[in-house]
């Protein structure tokens, strides 16, 4: 089952529906589990259920269904298990009592009655003993599988993790929200911190704070360490400030320093909404070397959008603002020209204590994704991005709003 995930969902005529997330399936007592549908990913990255009788086919490929399709957001229900993210990777007691196996991949077939089970299992076995034991692997029946005690329900998240590295942030975020609560705490314990990172950014406060608590406060500050200064700043903001404080001085020196710094503004003025590490470059640099720094794959696209002129220094907060050089401009000018002969200077850099509706005017105003912000020296403290507007201007709940006319 491993294979499916990520694969593509056809109907008939062999358009795609979407792409298979996961298998639901209920545990029974006697018998091997019944697979009740699968978890489709449909465009709009909307996550819906298929029940297993409008599957047609299954092959390591692909998945062949009926074609239709009820939008409803899938919701998992009681008594059901969604196989990659809670059967694979955990471990079972053998029938035998010869000892416990981790389940490391699952096979699903039809049976001659038409029903889907989980049929077969590819299990990693105890290692054998001596000094020079080994991890043995076999595909076994669930049939050999014994009853695991209650609350014996740890185990590896390895495989499916391998199914969200290809996620965006967003998508990762609401695949991790999807999951149950324990399992949830085990993916986010294994995951690279970087993609915590990523998935936090594109939670909203509370699932932000729920999600933090299944990191120790090491792990929580390397998390941080990873995160936009802003997004980072809005975490901590909304922390007991005993824990944020904990964390803060967890953190590394220089990425703590620019989150104490936002800490000092209220969060919906230009200060509490601005990212402190725009692209800040000396005048007499040239197009080439600019563009060789919005090329770099960690800057977003709105923080790509332009560079930024300063007297030094050029770390904020910089010396004197001289103004912005947009990137459609510098595509238009030779490597070698400098920048000072580029400057857009007429656009004005907004004071750092501009409440948050006048940024959004000023944004909208110029047709503008980004938008420099200068203290009462005119030196430069950081950007604002269109992006970090609308995450203020939006309703709380709005990353869980769905499209109720599909429904």
């Amino acid at each position: 089952m491993g294979r499916l995930a990520g694969r593509g969902i056809f109907d008939p005529s062999g358009d795609k529906i979407g792409k298979v997330r996961d298998f639901v399936a209920v545990e029974r007592a006697a018998s091997a589990p019944r697979v009740v549908g699968l978890v489709a990913e449909i465009p709009g990255r909307k996550r819906v259920f298929i029940p297993i009788d409008q599957v047609v086919s299954v092959t390591s490929g692909q998945v062949i269904s009926n074609g239709v399709v009820n939008m409803r957001r899938f919701e998992q229900r009681g008594g059901e298990q969604r196989v990659l993210a809670e059967i694979i990777g955990r471990e079972k007691p053998l029938l035998d009592g010869s000892g416990k196996v981790k389940i490391e991949d699952a096979a699903i077939e039809q049976t001659r009655g038409g029903e889907w089970v989980v049929s077969e299992v590819f299990v990693k076995l105890p290692k054998t003993s001596g000094p020079l034991g080994r991890s043995r692997s076999k595909v076994l029946s669930w049939e050999e599988l014994g009853k695991t005690a209650a609350g014996a329900d740890s185990g590896s998240a390895e495989l499916l993790i391998q199914t969200l590295v290809d996620l965006k942030p967003a998508d990762l975020a609401e695949a991790l929200l999807e999951l149950p609560a324990v399992r949830r705490g085990e993916v986010v314990t294994e995951l690279p911190d970087d993609m915590v990172a990523d998935a936090l950014e594109e939670m909203d406060e509370s699932d932000q704070i729920a999600t933090l608590q299944y990191l120790n406060s090491d792990r929580a500050a390397d998390v941080l360490d990873q995160m936009e200064p802003d997004d980072a700043a809005d975490l901590i903001h909304a922390l007991p400030d005993q824990h944020g404080q904990e964390l803060l001085d967890l953190m590394e020196p220089e990425e703590a320093e620019d989150v104490r710094r936002l800490l000092e503004y209220e969060q919906d003025t230009a200060g509490g909404l601005m990212n402190p590490a725009p692209i800040v470059l000396p005048a007499e640099s040239s197009v080439a070397e600019a563009l060789a720094m919005i090329r770099k794959a960690e800057i977003a696209p709105a923080m790509a959008s332009a560079v930024y002129v300063t007297l030094p220094p050029y770390e904020t907060p910089t010396g004197e603002y001289q103004g912005m050089v947009h990137f459609q401009r510098m595509l238009r000018f030779p490597p070698h020209e400098r920048l000072s002969a580029l400057l857009d200077s007429e656009l004005e850099p907004i004071p750092v204590n501009a409440s948050a509706a006048e940024v959004a005017r000023r944004l909208a105003s110029y047709d503008l994704v980004a938008i420099p912000v200068v203290d009462e020296s005119n030196n430069m403290l950081g950007v604002i991005t269109i992006d970090d507007v609308l995450d203020h201007l939006l309703p709380d709940d709005w990353r869980h709003a769905d499209d109720e006319g599909g429904s």
